[in-house]
């Protein structure tokens, strides 16, 4: 069995929480899961000091922590910087990786970078990190929990008008059901949500499950979370995903359950980089 504990938006500078990141730590410290998930929004502005502060707050967290950056880690008012060497403080304050993996013998974690904010207002998924991840998932037995990690979305939220999803959102999804990943892990918007590949990209295969997190540790909260803060709580084994949403409770002082979802762990026709090439897959908008 494994247990991750998936956050996003932390948005280290004025909007951050400091009692809820404590919280999170605190939250980690109790229950101990087997990694931390960080779906990008580190900072507020990608100024150095947000970005050392979000480094000493990973520093903290006692387990394997796989982070990947938001449009948010992108400078948005220093212009030169934001065209020539938009990653440059990220990788110099935080994390020389944009798009780490991880994996042991019951789980890979696939890091995307889908923040293009200087160019693409929704981020966007290159083709170059698709081809690279369908030889990273041929690779990888069937049996392995297969989990992707960007910040941006791939479905839509409920109820919060239309959205348009990330650049390359329909092949990434196709490749993805293709290849057997479990679970997508995303943030952005400020709202807890799940849903499934079927119910967006129809394709007659197991269904992936697409799992929002909200601002973990910010007061930028949107839709019906404005003032609240969410993460999720992931177990997996065999058999099963059990999802729960947190939401920080002010009168408990700490993360409790708000929901919890049951999936069943699907049946996988074994994958090829050939039958992937040989599927014909065209273009689809990206405005659901």
């Amino acid at each position: 069995m494994r247990t991750l504990f998936h956050i996003s938006d932390l948005h280290f500078g004025p909007p951050h929480l400091p009692r809820v990141s404590r919280g999170v730590l605190e939250h980690v410290e109790r229950h101990r899961p087997d990694l931390v998930v960080l779906s990008g929004d580190l900072t507020q502005r990608a100024k150095p000091e947000q970005f050392r502060a979000a480094r000493a707050f990973v520093d903290q967290i006692q387990v394997p922590v796989v982070v990947v950056p938001g449009n948010h880690d992108v400078p948005l008012w220093r212009v030169w910087e934001r065209v020539l060497d938009p990653y440059g403080c990220y990788r110099r304050h935080f994390s020389p990786e944009l798009e780490p993996v991880y994996r042991d013998e019951e789980i890979l974690i696939a890091g995307v970078n889908t923040a293009f904010g200087w160019t693409f207002k929704d981020g966007r998924i290159t083709t170059r990190r698709l081809l690279e991840l369908a030889e990273l998932f041929e690779q990888t037995p069937e049996s392995v929990f297969k989990v992707v990690v960007a910040h941006h979305h791939l479905i839509p939220p409920p109820n919060f008008g239309t959205q348009r999803v990330l650049g390359n959102a329909y092949e990434a999804i196709d490749l993805f059901s293709r290849a057997g990943v479990d679970l997508i892990l995303s943030g952005h918007l400020h709202q807890a949500y799940i849903g499934s590949s079927e119910e967006f990209y129809p394709q007659g295969r197991p269904p992936v499950v697409i799992l929002h997190s909200g601002t973990t540790t910010s007061n930028r909260g949107r839709g019906g979370e404005r003032e609240r803060n969410t993460c999720n709580w992931i177990r997996i084994d065999g058999e099963s995903l059990v999802v729960s949403h947190l939401r920080w409770h002010r009168e408990l002082d700490r993360f409790a359950e708000q929901s919890r979802h049951w999936y069943p762990r699907q049946e996988r026709v074994p994958y090829t980089l050939e039958g992937l090439k040989g599927g014909g897959v065209p273009p689809m908008p990206t405005t659901l």
